[in-house]
């Protein structure tokens, strides 16, 4: 199978990505954290390449309606591609037959969850048809063109509601583009993506708030 351009360019961009400059932050150096890994997923289509995420249910106990990739603990004895792909099976039921791990991105640490998280990145060379396996967990699935990404139109930045001073970098997805992706998973699409050209910064992108759903259950955090 013939690999498109623009997967080598992701390919190279991860070969050439400085793992200092990509975290935000490191993990304790007492090996309390928790192990956890996140699929990355890019695929063609007729609009380009896209990527797969996930919106979570709007009332989960923890980061209710949030955009991420699917992914979640590693468990004792798998790896991180082994996890990644398991929850992609359990959330979406993504099939990995189709499947290409091309790389993955450094580790990154969020310390309100105290999870160190490795997003592996994967080329979706047969794409098939994809569910919320289950709706307690998963509201619904975005194959995103990178394209909508890169439109500063579709831009936005989020004031963190933990830490009204840290302003993040989001971006407006869905049919009607009234879908927040920010936070963690927003954070590390802008910082990539900057990083092999994609996208460039938009300063003055409007600052949205977030919606009363999403705000549930942060006092937990």
């Amino acid at each position: 199978m013939t690999r498109p351009g623009w997967l080598d360019e992701i390919v190279e961009g991860i070969a050439t990505l400085d793992p200092a400059e990509f975290r935000m932050s490191l993990p304790p150096e007492d090996g309390t954290s928790r192990l956890s890994s996140v699929l990355m997923l890019f695929a063609d289509s007729d609009d380009g390449p896209d990527i797969l995420l996930t919106e979570r249910a709007h009332d989960m106990r923890s980061h209710p309606g949030q955009v991420s990739f699917p992914g979640g603990s590693i468990d004792p004895g798998e790896t991180v591609h082994e996890a990644a792909f398991r929850e992609a099976r359990e959330e979406i039921g993504l099939d990995p037959a189709g499947v290409e791990i091309v790389g993955q991105l450094p580790e990154l640490y969020l310390p309100p969850s105290n999870f160190v998280v490795t997003p592996v990145v994967a080329w979706w060379h047969e794409p098939a048809i994809v569910h919320p396996v289950s709706r307690a967990e998963v509201h619904a699935i975005y194959r995103v063109p990178v394209s909508e990404l890169r439109d500063p139109a579709n831009r936005i930045r989020v004031r963190s509601p933990n830490n009204p001073q840290w302003i993040t970098p989001g971006f407006l997805i869905g049919p009607d583009k009234d879908v927040l992706l920010w936070g963690f998973t927003g954070g590390i699409i802008a910082r990539f993506f900057t990083h092999l050209g994609w996208i460039e910064n938009v300063p003055d992108a409007p600052i949205t708030p977030l919606p009363g759903y999403m705000l549930r259950g942060r006092e937990r955090e």
